[in-house]
């Protein structure tokens, strides 16, 4: 079992070695990462597929909110809220943003206009590293855990499907999984498009 000083190491190391990989890796990473997108059928036909905006050297997502739009789907990022949870709301090229209280990029919205995590079909989830059991490490803040908690028994893909999206070389052997953790579907990286299981070596 980690402790929590040595998962916040494991979390300094991955962040620094993705932080070392030039912009030429990353643009090539966002051109694998579509193509292995390409291959989950959620992807190409689902109306509302969510993101992120990419801080801190993660895996930019700019050729798949492309090819979203050029097939008339809609792109969503979060919004954080209170009690560690997230709303979603629509984006586009050019729409405004504002910073909030983590310094993110989020879009300016009307509370009308937010999607709640239940009403979008794929979540394109940052991470720091994971597994190929769906197990993710991510920042630390729970976000994601809290705000999908309703996923949490799944043992099949549900609505929204969520996709863990990284470089490669994020991958790990295993990260150990807590009871509030909720597991990935699928992994996307530059190299393929992972189906999570559990027990998955």
């Amino acid at each position: 079992m980690l402790t929590e000083d040595a998962r916040s190491a494991l979390r300094s190391s991955l962040r620094a070695r993705r932080l070392a990989l030039s912009v030429a890796q990353r643009m090539a990473a966002a051109d694998g990462v579509l193509g292995s997108l390409s291959q989950l059928a959620e992807f190409q036909v689902d109306e509302r597929i969510a993101g992120y905006w990419a801080i801190a050297g993660e895996l930019p997502l700019h050729r798949v909110v492309a090819d979203l739009t050029r097939r008339g789907q809609h792109y969503f990022l979060p919004c954080i809220r209170k009690q560690r949870r997230l709303t979603f709301a629509r984006w586009t090229s050019g729409a405004d943003m504002q910073a909030n209280r983590l310094g993110i990029p989020e879009p300016v919205c009307a509370a009308k206009d937010l999607v709640v995590p239940g009403m979008l079909d794929v979540v394109l989830v940052p991470l720091l590293g994971f597994d190929r059991s769906g197990h993710r490490l991510g920042y630390g803040g729970g976000y994601y855990d809290t705000s999908f908690a309703f996923l949490r028994d799944r043992s099949e893909p549900e609505s929204p499907v969520l996709v863990g999206v990284g470089y490669a070389m994020q991958e790990v052997d295993s990260i150990e999984s807590h009871a509030h953790d909720v597991r990935l579907d699928y992994i996307a990286t530059e190299n393929e498009l992972i189906e999570c299981k559990a027990g998955q070596a």
